[in-house]
């Protein structure tokens, strides 16, 4: 649907998120603009949606909504009141630690990141990393026993603005790995001062859904690939297959998994496009102009998969 106001008058209606520019924007703490464009118009919506009554709110910069055991979290905040990536990222984690932990539904199972300029600077001086400095910093030890799904992806919008969104729910979800990557947390000393903090995919509690991190071609903890938009899609394809498998998932996507595609280059998209209708017919893809977190990297997919 692309009729937010329609969606947020649903029952049950958790969270509704507009892509680009070009998304309506409404008071509602549900509703949420992300920044990145969509290389098809108009962009679909997407929402969250549970059964039961949603109560929702706002906790200073926070917006908040929670129903069915289930929460949704947003932060939006501009780096320069908070001394730049690093800093922003620290007041962000440590606000929604502090929230979630005065919640029934402080299980977090999936986390989304986008960042202006993921790239830019040289060394542990990158955005991107100085970002995982201060996710750390924000998380103290809230993860100490396993880290949620996630995806951290740069945006062409306010190069200022950081946009952090959680889903979380009451019980716990199960941790997935991919056997042929290397676990993000364990990344060796040349990505940075602190590794990325996030499980390959997160089984959500009843174990009807898996929540898929943003998943690139990266084998073992090497980037693969480099400079081939398709080969690079190819590979994600490959280790999209091994995760399902962890995860004790059927092969294969259907035209009830939702996924996103985030392509660094705007001539890349069309390729793009054409090889995922080919190699996963019928499923439904968000196509955006985002920025992989590695700029070698050209191409990232995350979504979910029902049983």
């Amino acid at each position: 649907m692309n009729d937010a106001a329609a969606l947020l008058a649903e029952p049950g209606t958790l969270a509704v998120f507009g892509f680009g520019g070009h998304a309506a924007d409404t008071d509602d703490p549900r509703w949420l603009r992300v920044p990145l464009e969509a290389f098809d118009a108009p962009a679909s919506l997407e929402a969250w949606q549970v059964d039961g009554p949603v109560q929702h709110g706002r906790h200073g910069a926070l917006r908040w909504s929670a129903g069915g055991s289930w929460l949704y979290a947003a932060l939006e905040l501009d780096e320069r009141e908070h001394g730049g990536p690093a800093g922003a990222a620290r007041v962000a984690y440590a606000q929604l630690r502090e929230f979630i932990g005065g919640r029934d539904e402080r299980q977090v199972l999936r986390l989304w990141n986008y960042q202006g300029a993921i790239n830019q600077g040289d060394g542990d001086t990158e955005r991107y990393k100085l970002f995982c400095d201060g996710r750390a910093e924000g998380c103290g030890d809230w993860f100490a026993g396993g880290y949620p799904a996630a995806t951290a992806i740069g945006h062409h919008g306010d190069p200022h603005l950081l946009q952090v969104y959680l889903l979380a729910s009451a019980q716990a979800g199960t941790a997935v790995e991919n056997p042929r990557q290397v676990s993000a947390w364990r990344y060796p000393r040349q990505y940075g001062r602190t590794a990325p903090g996030f499980a390959r995919a997160m089984r959500l509690p009843a174990q009807d859904a898996l929540a898929i991190s943003g998943t690139a071609a990266v084998v073992g903890h090497a980037s693969a690939h480099a400079g081939d938009t398709a080969a690079q899609l190819d590979e994600i394809l490959i280790n999209l297959e091994a995760l399902l498998a962890s995860a004790g998932m059927p092969a294969g996507f259907d035209t009830q998994a939702p996924l996103k595609a985030y392509v660094r280059h705007l001539a890349d998209a069309p390729r793009v496009r054409e090889r995922l209708q080919q190699r996963l017919p019928g499923v439904p893809v968000l196509l955006l102009h985002g920025d992989v977190c590695r700029s070698e990297l050209l191409v990232e997919l995350d979504g979910w998969r029902y049983a």
